[in-house]
């Protein structure tokens, strides 16, 4: 059968058969995922209602239960297989750091604090602990916040890591808003967690800023 004879809705899974899934838009990924469309509205039209309702994957995928199950044609079924699918892409993301594991490259750890830090919509503030060879020992997130931020005591992040028996750590902290550009506030928050971390001596190696699709090291930027 040709594609020209397969159902409307099945095309897409049948290009992403031919030509593999990176051919497919945003629409007819999200199409086989749903697999059916709901009563007058066929699976193609699902999927483009969903993403201008939730303004695009990213909104869809990080939406809250009731957000998502508000919308007529889901419900707790398709959202657990979200949360399903979400975790499975997040554990391949992070296979290659796992404790015990050295860092091996910047771009190994920005993929792992993406994948932990970059659906959230509120501000998280996390730490990677390392022991003095710079193998993973725990990561930790140790803030919460609005989506404006998240309050930071350097004397928590003090305790942890000595809990830990950390030699070095790497902070890192999520932007709700998507742009990943450092405020002041996080350069002078960095320079008092290295001043105290330095007095029991545990280095800081960097504080990565996570954006939509961005991530900024401000060791790299030379403002620690």
């Amino acid at each position: 059968m040709t594609s020209s004879h397969w159902p409307t809705d099945e095309r897409p899974r049948e290009r992403l058969l031919t030509h593999g899934p990176e051919s497919l838009s945003d629409s007819e990924l999200l199409a086989i995922f749903l697999r059916t469309g709901t009563t007058g509205m066929p699976v193609m039209a699902l999927a483009r209602h969903l993403l201008t309702e939730f303004s695009g994957l990213r909104g869809l995928m990080t939406a809250s239960r009731r957000q998502f199950c508000q919308v007529k044609g889901l419900g707790t079924a398709k959202y657990a297989q979200v949360q399903a699918a979400m975790e499975m892409a997040r554990r391949v993301t992070e296979e290659p750091l796992r404790q015990g594991d050295p860092l091996r490259s910047p771009e190994d750890t920005r993929r792992y604090l993406t994948s932990r830090l970059g659906t959230y919509p509120h501000e998280v503030f996390a730490g990677l602990f390392l022991d003095n060879r710079h193998r993973i020992i725990q990561y930790r997130e140790l803030f919460r916040g609005t989506i404006d931020g998240a309050a930071v005591y350097p004397r928590e992040v003090v305790r942890q890591a000595l809990e830990d028996n950390a030699a070095a750590v790497i902070f890192a902290h999520n932007h709700p808003s998507g742009v990943a550009e450092p405020s002041a506030a996080d350069v002078t928050l960095t320079r008092r967690l290295k001043e105290a971390l330095g007095l029991v001596d545990i280095r800081v190696l960097d504080h990565m800023v996570i954006g939509h699709g961005e991530v900024i090291s401000l060791a790299e930027r030379g403002l620690m």
